[in-house]
C-alpha cells in the first residue's frame, strides 16, 4: 500500500511539473510576442546583379573567370543566407543552359547552406510589335523551366521603356504587358514559379502604376519584385509601403532617389516599414555604380557594409 502512495505521488509531481513548464513556457511565449520580439520573418539577401562587372568580365591568363559558383563560395564565406541568381551571368544566357549546369548550381547552393531566393531575365513587354513581345513571352517559358529546376521560387521580369510616341498613351501600352504577364504567370503555375513584375522606373514608375498592372494580371502566380530604388515619386517609402502587399521578393538599392544619389536609404525606416506591413521572405540587397560618379566601385567591400547596416537595422526593429 505504501508503495502504491509513493507511486501515485510520483506520476503527480510530474504531472504538475509538465502543467507548470508548459504554462511556463507559454508565458514566455506570450512574453516575447508582446515585445515584439523575433518575430522577423525576413531573411537578407543579395542580388547577382551587385558583382555584373565581375561576372561579365571574360578570363585573362592573369585572372581567371568570376562565375555564379565563385559568388556562391564568396557569399558563404560572408553568411549571406540567400542568393539571386540572374540569368546574365549563366554562360549560355539568353539561351538556357544544360540541365547539368543548373543541377550543379543548385548542388553547390545547397552545399553551401544558401537559398536560391530568385532568378530573373530581360524582356520588353512594352515593345509597340508583337512579335517582339511574343519572343519575350516564349523566352520567358524557357526560363521558367530553368527557375523551376533551379528551385527558384520567383523568376523577375520585366516591363519596358515607354515605346516612343507612347508617352501619353501608358494604358494602352499597360494592356500590353498585361496579356503577356497573364501568359507567363498561367505557366508559372503549372511549373511552381511566381512571376515577378518589377518596377524598374521605365513603364512602372509608381505604386499605383503596379498595382493597377497587378490586379489586372490577377494570378496568385504573380506579384511585384520590390525596387527600393525606381519609384520616380516625391517620397518613395510611401510608394513602397503601398506596393508591400503585392510584393513577392525586393531589390533593396542604397538609396531610394536611384543610382544617381548619394543620399543613403534609411534602413531604419524601410525596417519599420517591412515590420509593419507583416511581410514574410527574402529581402535581396542589389548595389549599384552611381551614374555620372567618380566614386569607385567595389562590390567586394560594399556589399558586405550593406550587408552590415540592414542587419543592424532588422535587428533594432525585430
Amino acid at each position: 500500500m505504501k508503495n502504491h502512495l509513493v507511486k501515485r505521488a510520483g506520476i503527480l509531481f510530474i504531472v504538475l511539473a509538465t502543467i507548470v513548464t508548459g504554462i511556463s513556457t507559454t508565458n514566455a511565449h506570450a512574453q516575447t510576442f508582446e515585445n515584439g520580439k523575433n518575430q522577423s520573418h525576413i531573411k537578407l539577401a543579395l542580388n547577382a546583379f551587385s558583382f555584373n562587372d565581375a561576372l561579365l568580365a571574360k578570363a585573362t591568363p592573369e585572372k581567371p573567370a568570376f562565375t555564379l559558383f565563385d559568388l556562391l563560395d564568396w557569399c558563404a564565406a560572408q553568411n549571406i543566407e540567400a542568393l539571386d541568381i540572374t540569368g546574365y551571368y549563366i554562360p549560355t544566357y539568353p539561351e538556357v543552359p544544360s540541365d547539368e549546369y543548373i543541377y550543379e548550381l543548385k548542388r553547390r547552393a545547397f552545399k553551401l547552406g544558401i537559398d536560391i531566393s530568385g532568378t530573373g531575365i530581360r524582356n520588353n513587354f512594352a515593345s509597340p510589335d508583337p512579335a517582339v513581345r511574343a519572343a519575350d513571352v516564349e523566352r520567358a517559358k524557357k526560363w521558367i523551366l530553368v527557375a523551376e529546376k533551379l528551385g527558384a521560387p520567383v523568376i523577375r521580369l520585366f516591363a519596358g521603356e515607354i515605346p516612343k510616341g507612347y508617352e501619353n498613351r501608358w494604358d494602352e501600352v499597360a494592356e500590353w504587358m498585361i496579356e503577356c504577364y497573364k501568359e507567363c504567370a498561367a505557366f508559372g503555375a503549372q511549373h511552381g514559379v511566381i512571376i515577378g513584375i518589377q518596377n524598374h522606373g521605365d513603364m512602372l514608375q509608381t505604386a499605383d502604376q503596379c498595382i493597377k498592372v497587378v490586379k489586372a494580371v490577377n494570378s496568385k502566380w504573380a506579384g511585384i519584385i520590390l525596387d527600393t530604388g525606381n519609384f520616380k515619386v516625391a517620397d518613395p517609402y510611401s510608394d513602397i509601403e503601398a506596393v508591400i502587399p503585392y510584393t513577392v521578393n525586393w531589390q533593396v538599392k542604397e538609396s531610394v532617389l536611384g543610382n544617381t544619389s548619394e543620399v543613403k536609404t534609411d534602413f531604419i525606416r524601410l525596417m519599420k516599414i517591412i515590420k509593419k506591413s507583416g511581410y514574410r521572405g527574402y529581402v535581396p540587397v542589389e548595389t549599384l555604380k552611381l551614374v555620372g560618379k567618380v566614386k569607385p566601385y567595389d562590390p567586394f567591400v560594399l556589399v558586405p557594409q550593406i550587408m552590415k547596416e540592414l542587419n543592424a537595422a532588422k535587428d533594432s526593429m525585430f
